[in-house]
């Protein structure tokens, strides 16, 4: 791949990452780019009819995304190449009853979303974003729409150190009391209060025979700024799932421009290397031609709190969309249990890179490098899914395509994360392997990685989709 080759799949990424916020947003522009590439878009309550060398999508919940590919050679029973990846992140999100007052100051109620680096969320400028169910007009129902303000409206102030002198010895967030944005005084909340076509708006009183039960859960300034973004009335909102956000945007940086500097990369970094790698290895007429199996891409939601979600990796969505796939050829329901045994699954979330101010948190002898490559995760506590067989499949379409890897494993005396590898192999019965592009300040307000490992995932995963099929009918393990 050429310099401009690879300068043009980072600033792809870093708009794919000013484009996506929230999870909502990141499927809204994964569907974008499905779109453009030719993928139909699918709906989960219609029968599906499938042709082989067509191409597909479909949603569910707006915040997870399965896109796949179906080999101009593909019958029932033939494998599924995977990759599954998720497009949340841990943040905080507005409470159902978000309005705080506190010294005549207003305040937003948020809880915790996943395992977050809450003292970096301190003194940033933020602003909120996700989806808002609004109400339409004529009685025309309701509809599903995003938001999202761009300029900062809320920040999580510091306490002085002249008031905790001995904050420097450790900062310690309690998460209910501190972690509150303010949003204005009651002061100038008050001179723009926003009136309603029957004069000022307040907690309880009805309009237009509508109860504004939502006006007393959250500020009406607050509730005017959302209106004037999706260009309705306030009282038009009837619910939202919001986050507070960061509204620095996501950058090439460092001395050398070597890095990426963003929120959000764990995971969306791996979100958009492999939708890109779809996208691209099956983007001409010829790319599906030899194809025996489907190329297919998983973007989840709800990984950060355990993937237990209607549209989460612990639910049956994977499973169903195999199952539809399969069936759609075939009437034999006994063929999805072969095609399951035929399949192959890539679990991608980012890995740890090595500190260099924190040596000691890494094994000696698996310590990820930035510009190394995709790390290949292994534990034996089956924390992630990797196994010998899984590991050799992935290093030798690396080495065919002249691609570095790494290898991790956690310290004996360290606790080990896990990502959606282990909950679809074992849910599944599907070959797994563990994979990530390693980066530093994983779940912080503002992570960063190298550009070198976006461009190695990429090349990685759309080598995975061209060279999978050929490889595996070489491995015999059950005979």
């Amino acid at each position: 791949m050429s310099t401009e080759d690879s300068h043009g799949i980072v600033s792809d990424f870093i708009d794919f990452l000013n484009a996506s916020p929230t999870a909502f947003h990141a499927v809204d522009e994964a569907k974008k780019r499905l779109r453009n590439a030719g993928y139909e878009h699918l709906s989960e309550k219609e029968v599906w009819e499938l042709k082989p060398g067509s191409k597909y999508f479909f949603t569910r919940n707006h915040s997870t995304i399965v896109a796949f590919a179906i080999g101009k050679r593909y019958v029932a029973g033939n494998g599924f190449h995977l990759i599954g990846a998720h497009t949340d992140s841990p943040c905080l999100k507005l409470k159902p009853v978000s309005k705080v007052v506190k010294g005549e100051i207003l305040e937003v109620g948020v809880q915790t979303y996943g395992g977050g680096l809450w003292h970096t969320w301190f003194d940033r400028d933020l602003t909120v974003a996700g989806r808002v169910i609004v109400r339409e007009g004529n009685n025309a129902g309701y509809s599903h729409r995003l938001v999202r303000i761009d300029e900062p409206i809320m920040r999580i102030p510091t306490l002085a150190i002249h008031l905790d002198r001995d904050v420097n010895d450790g900062f310690k967030v309690n998460k209910q009391t501190h972690l509150l944005p303010i949003l204005a005084t009651a002061l100038k909340a008050e001179v723009n209060k926003v009136s309603s076509g029957n004069g000022p708006v307040e907690s309880g009183k009805q309009s237009d025979g509508k109860k504004e039960n939502d006006k007393s859960k959250h500020h009406p300034i607050l509730l005017q700024l959302l209106a004037s973004k999706l260009g309705c009335e306030p009282d038009d909102i009837c619910d939202f799932e919001l986050q507070a956000c960061d509204t620095q945007p996501s950058i090439v940086a460092g001395a050398a421009k070597e890095f990426i500097f963003s929120g959000r990369l764990d995971n969306l970094c791996m979100s958009f290397c492999s939708l890109k790698a779809l996208i691209d290895a099956t983007s001409s007429d010829s790319s599906l031609e030899e194809e025996t199996g489907v190329r297919l891409v998983a973007l989840f939601d709800h990984e950060e709190c355990g993937s237990n979600s209607a549209q989460g990796a612990g639910s049956p969505v994977i499973l169903n969309a195999l199952t539809r796939i399969t069936n759609s050829f075939s009437s034999n329901s006994k063929l999805l249990e072969t095609a399951i045994q035929r399949s192959f699954l890539v679990s991608a979330d980012m890995a740890h890179a090595l500190h260099p101010n924190y040596m000691d948190k890494h094994e000696e002898n698996h310590q990820p490098k930035l510009h190394a490559g995709l790390v290949i995760k292994n534990n034996a506590n089956q924390r992630y899914a990797t196994n010998a067989v899984t590991s050799f499949i992935f290093r030798e379409i690396a080495s065919k395509h002249n691609l570095p890897v790494q290898d991790f494993v956690v310290r004996n005396d360290m606790a080990c994360g896990s990502t959606i590898g282990p909950i679809l192999a074992s849910g599944m019965g599907i070959r797994t392997v563990d994979v990530g592009a390693p980066q530093l300040s994983m779940h912080s307000i503002r992570e960063m990685c190298a550009i070198d490992d976006v461009n190695y995932s990429y090349k990685h995963f759309k080598a995975f989709f061209q060279e999978f099929s050929h490889l595996d009918a070489k491995i015999v393990v059950d005979i």
